[in-house]
């Protein structure tokens, strides 16, 4: 399995920024994808950006020229840096990562969550 810490949520006021990490168990080079979901009560769990090992990249269409998906390699970690937040991106935030150590098996893992609220 691979075991995911976020960190980085907070309170910040429209217009504001954060920086969410996302710290991994396993080297993120061996995963098949990493991403960044977001979910609010009463809705369903949505991705908000990813990326798979072969370096494709895709963001929620809300989110475009907004946030920003990266990665240290050396340090197992991902980020997402969200600038120009507005209420709407209230919600907590999980860090996903899927990894396929044999032909049979795939494992779907998530961190526990990141609250974010986005409020003035």
């Amino acid at each position: 399995q691979v075991q995911l810490v976020e960190s980085g949520g907070g309170l910040v006021q429209p217009g504001g920024s954060l920086r969410l990490s996302c710290k991994s168990s396993r080297s993120i080079s061996r995963l098949d994808s990493m991403g960044w979901y977001r979910q609010s009560p009463g809705k369903e769990r949505e991705l908000v950006a990813g990326f798979t090992n072969d370096g494709r990249v895709n963001y929620a269409d809300s989110v475009k020229g907004r946030f920003t998906i990266s990665r240290d390699n050396p340090e197992n970690t991902v980020y997402l840096q969200m600038n120009s937040l507005k209420p709407e991106d209230t919600a907590v935030y999980y860090c996903n990562a899927k990894y396929t150590p044999t032909v049979e098996a795939t494992y779907d893992s998530w961190g526990q969550g990141t609250q974010v609220t986005v409020s003035s």
